[in-house]
Order: structure tokens, then C-alpha cells, then sequence
């Protein structure tokens, strides 16, 4: 393979929208799910911050070379949206625990 035949970096992606569909897919329900349960309360900031971040992944430019952080911003909104329901479920271990 030579140089050339290499796409360059601001060429468009085609499959750009793969990323912020499978995080979309995962963490938009999450989401929803946890802002049902939890309600604005202490964890609504994790929550704000998951949307932001698929929004983000969905409104980054097509080109190759913002690939990585449109997969960077899509990880972490679904890690995100996890945050909440993990620390309840620690939570809710401890406490089985030590009654």
C-alpha cells in the first residue's frame, strides 16, 4: 500500500454515525431509565453530563480524523450514564452486607 492510496484525515468518514449509534443505543434508555428511578436529585449531573457527551458524539464533523474523540465522547457518555446505577447497586451491596 503507498501513500497515496491512504484516505487523508479530513476526508469524510463513512461510517462516522456507527460510534454514536451503539452509544445511543445503550445509554439513552439508561438515561431515561435512571431519571425515572433517581429524579433530579445527586446524581442528575452524571446524567446532564452523558447527553452532552452522545450529543457531542453525534455533532462532532465527519472527517477521519475527529474518529477517535467521537468514539472517546460516546465511551464516556455511556460510562457515564452507568455511573449512577453502579453506585446504587455498591451501595445497596454494602448495606445487604452489613445488616
Amino acid at each position: 500500500m503507498s501513500d497515496n492510496d491512504a484516505p487523508s484525515s479530513s476526508a469524510p468518514h463513512r461510517t462516522w454515525w456507527r460510534a454514536p449509534l451503539v452509544a445511543s443505543a445503550v445509554g439513552v434508555p439508561l438515561v431515561v431509565l435512571e431519571y425515572a428511578w433517581i429524579g433530579p436529585g445527586p446524581f442528575v449531573g452524571a446524567l446532564y453530563c452523558a447527553v452532552g457527551l452522545l450529543a457531542l458524539a453525534w455533532l462532532l464533523p465527519r472527517r477521519r480524523s475527529l474518529r477517535g474523540l467521537r468514539i472517546a465522547a460516546a465511551v464516556t457518555a455511556v460510562g457515564s450514564a452507568l455511573l449512577p446505577l453502579v453506585f446504587l447497586l455498591l451501595l445497596g451491596l454494602v448495606w445487604e452486607a452489613s445488616a
